[in-house]
């Protein structure tokens, strides 16, 4: 039986990482989980300064190639050599990580409906649709615990860049979901759906 993949999207804060882990828990073994934030393209030619200015919410600064030929291995049951991405020097690290296929492939990130060239990939499109002072809240409280950001350069990045990027690209991109979640109550029917299928292709 060929993968179930499944696509996550939704604005930054908005609990993308939060249903991915969810249906983890719930299939345990048979999930993979592969992270849109891994595959930003390598900066290491850039100055820190110059880095640092890039508009990281742009589906441009995605390497969208590798990120497409990862997922058709891993539908063709083929391991893949995932990158590894600094946050805080916004350049990849030299390690990566190998992983195998598995019976469920959760792709999650801000821009994965954004891009074309995936969307016929897909099993289940998953859109979250989350109050936007939500989304900020547990931004802010994110990347100043897990990516040593200051509160000031959150909130300049988030004016700057994340909130226009959102509008302009990741809110169009709820057009290309199956389902659009509002609320944690309806995880529910996301696994019961992720059952059917699985009972389906079996």
């Amino acid at each position: 039986m060929k993968p179930f993949l499944i696509g996550i999207a939704g604005g930054s804060g908005s609990g993308k990482t939060f249903l991915a882990n969810k249906i983890f828990n719930t299939f345990k073994d048979d999930v993979l989980i592969i992270q849109q934030d891994s595959y930003y393209k390598d900066l290491s030619g850039l100055e820190f300064k110059k880095r640092a200015l890039e508009n990281f919410d742009h589906p441009n600064s995605i390497d969208i190639e590798l990120l497409k030929t990862h997922i058709n291995k891993l539908l063709n049951r083929e391991p893949i050599n995932r990158p590894t991405y600094s946050f805080s020097k916004h350049i990849r690290k030299d390690q990566i990580e190998t992983l195998s296929p598995k019976p469920i492939i959760i792709v999650e990130g801000i821009l994965i409906l954004s891009f074309k060239e995936l969307l016929n990939l897909f099993s289940l499109k998953i859109f979250i649709n989350i109050d936007s002072d939500i989304r900020f809240i547990r931004r802010l409280k994110r990347d100043i615990k897990q990516r040593n950001r200051s509160p000031l350069d959150v909130c300049t990045q988030y004016l700057s860049s994340v909130r226009p990027m959102h509008k302009k690209f990741v809110i169009p991109s709820k057009s290309n979901s199956d389902i659009i979640v509002k609320n944690e109550n309806d995880h529910k029917s996301i696994i019961n759906i992720i059952n059917r299928k699985l009972v389906n292709s079996s």
